[in-house]
């Protein structure tokens, strides 16, 4: 095990000890991890892992390595993951690097991921503080270099137990790295099907049937490797053994992961999508307030928006707002709203969301699952009507309106918000809403865990006409108690 730095370790816990208020003994535990825990544990570590195994809330945890990234003592990744093959294609250190393009050599496939799909935002253990073998993957076996770090060992096939990391083993041929200017030689007996290599780094690959009738002695296969692309020598292969050369022509080391995929595994017309343990997507950090508090310099990429394939947005506006001026005085008024704004900050972080911005006596907030937003908005009224009676005078009255949906992330102004139809919808949903009320459209009424949420509330449903949504939609009326 590596030293760990005592003095930046005791001097950054104490930090994060203050930071805020932790549940009991998970200051010692995550502590523990860093004192105790082997050199792969305490790479790409994945937050909602590390909250099932210590028995601790999901919301705590993330708030716990995003402190502890904030202070130095880990180190954040934005991770590119192939939905296919759970390999890690790029790690990106900052969210405007981030490129949500992708290339899988290993599966023959490209795309666009949004923040929300295969973007797992991890944590690594600061090299300042610990140095592990993975802060320098030059210094990796052949094994570690791909099997650990490169592919997500949580990958499973569809509906099974079996990790799609075991399976991919069992047709693995060779591998090996290639070292600048020389030849790599490989011995391997194929059968049936395609023979593909790949470079896990650059994804660069090649893929060449297996195909007549089996050999007893080997065919010699040339490849070249320009750092770039292979090319073959030869344009199919038969089964039984086979001498692979490989020329690396490049001034820099390369890989070569060898497979041999089996004819039922290229019958495939598409590859399945694999399923892995929940892990913290790109889009739920953005909709949480620690992240937005603590990594205030975290921007979009001006020049491209990232995509969120759903997120829900919750508006509130205060009713009478003028007459309250009118009737308390701007400074008195101006005093109630801010205290209101505070609590709806509290009441949105309690329910794993984030205040994006404050418009007028309106605020704008995002959750990463629907179900949160809903039960926020509830809990939004009952605080609201618990603040009127501590103030003796009815005077904050809230409107409510939430939709859920597709959305850009964007920096607008120095801050992370989000653009396109669902903002504008939300925005007009809670138009509808009046006095103590909560208005939801049929999407979000529809998502996952709502409709039971709501199961002991008076609900009207009426048709109303949505911005940029043709003809008129659905909206459900939540009536106060």
């Amino acid at each position: 095990m590596s030293d760990v730095q005592e003095r930046l370790l005791d001097s950054k816990m104490t930090e994060m000890e203050l930071a805020r208020s932790w549940s009991p003994r998970v200051i010692a535990k995550f502590e523990s991890l860093i004192r105790g825990g082997d050199d792969f544990s305490l790479y790409r570590i994945n937050p909602l892992a590390f909250a099932r195994d210590q028995a601790i809330s999901e919301a705590e945890s993330i708030d716990l390595f995003l402190h502890a990234t904030r202070s130095g003592l880990f180190e954040m990744s934005w991770d590119v993951v192939c939905p296919q093959s759970g390999m890690v294609l790029d790690s990106f250190g900052a969210l405007r690097t981030l490129k949500t393009h992708y290339v899988c050599g290993l599966c023959d496939v490209s795309g666009e991921t949004d923040l929300d799909d295969f973007i797992e935002v991890t944590f690594t253990v600061s090299p300042q503080l610990r140095r592990l073998p993975f802060h320098d993957p030059g210094s990796l076996s052949v094994e570690d270099f791909h099997w650990k770090a490169r592919f997500l060992s949580d990958a499973r096939l569809p509906g099974q137990q079996a990790r799609f990391l075991d399976v991919l083993k069992g047709m693995v041929r060779g591998l090996t790295f290639l070292a600048p200017a020389s030849v790599t030689t490989v011995r391997a007996e194929l059968g049936a099907g395609a023979l593909a290599g790949i470079n896990v780094q650059t994804q660069a690959s090649f893929a060449l049937p297996v195909t007549g009738e089996p050999v007893t002695v080997p065919t010699l296969l040339r490849v070249r490797y320009d750092g770039q692309r292979f090319s073959a020598s030869l344009p199919a292969v038969r089964p039984g053994p086979v001498i692979v050369e490989i020329e690396n022509s490049a001034a820099v080391r390369g890989s070569l992961l060898l497979i041999n995929w089996p004819p039922e595994i290229l019958a495939q017309t598409t590859k399945p999508v694999l399923d892995f343990d929940p892990y913290m997507s790109g889009g739920m950090l953005l909709a949480r307030q620690t992240f937005r508090r603590l990594f205030r310099s975290e921007r979009v990429d001006e020049r491209e928006g990232l995509g969120i394939r759903q997120v829900t947005l919750l508006f509130t506006d205060l009713k009478g707002s003028t007459a309250m001026y009118g009737r308390l005085g701007d400074l008195n008024a101006y005093a109630l709203v801010r205290e209101h704004f505070a609590l709806l900050g509290a009441t949105v972080q309690e329910h794993s969301g984030a205040i994006v911005k404050t418009i007028g006596d309106a605020v704008m907030a995002a959750f990463s699952r629907p179900a949160d937003a809903v039960s926020a908005a509830l809990r939004m009224l009952g605080e609201i009507e618990r603040f009127n009676s501590a103030h003796g005078d009815p005077s904050i009255i809230l409107k409510i309106g939430a939709h859920c949906g597709p959305s850009i992330a964007v920096t607008l102004n120095d801050n992370l918000d989000y653009f396109g139809q669902t903002v504008n919808v939300a925005a007009r949903v809670q138009s509808l809403a009046d006095a103590g009320e909560i208005c939801i459209s049929e999407a979000l009424f529809s998502a996952a865990g709502v409709a039971q949420l709501l199961s002991g509330h008076r609900l009207v449903a009426f048709e109303a006409p949505l911005r940029g949504v043709e003809g008129t939609a659905c909206v459900y009326r939540v009536m106060p108690g």
